[in-house]
């Protein structure tokens, strides 16, 4: 927890940048506090709609809530974002991810 003690400090200060709100999400989402994950991963996307490891990272927490679709809105909006920056990594995550998810969505 001191890693997050660290960044919420530095948030509170008034740093609130894209890797900040990343840092943040993905500590989080480490915890297993999928809720404060989704928060910052959202804020990071907000500050920052090309970062492609968050809408991964987002992805995978809104799937582990159970909130299916959304998990899939965020997956279908972040992997044209991975492939224009060429992100082969996030991109190949992503489509398995999102592969993953619309399986879950489909069976019901």
């Amino acid at each position: 927890m001191a890693m997050i003690d660290n960044l919420e400090a530095m948030l509170a200060d008034g740093r609130d940048d894209a890797m900040l709100r990343f840092g943040l999400g993905s500590a989080y989402f480490s915890q297993g506090e999928l809720a404060s994950a989704v928060t910052h991963l959202e804020a990071c996307i907000a500050h920052d709609a090309s970062y492609a490891a968050a809408y991964k990272l987002l992805g995978k927490s809104y799937f582990q809530l159970g909130k299916y679709n959304e998990a899939q809105r965020v997956l279908q909006a972040g992997l044209p974002v991975a492939v224009e920056k060429g992100d082969k990594q996030s991109q190949k995550e992503i489509e398995v991810f999102l592969k993953k998810t619309q399986k879950v969505i489909a069976d019901g």
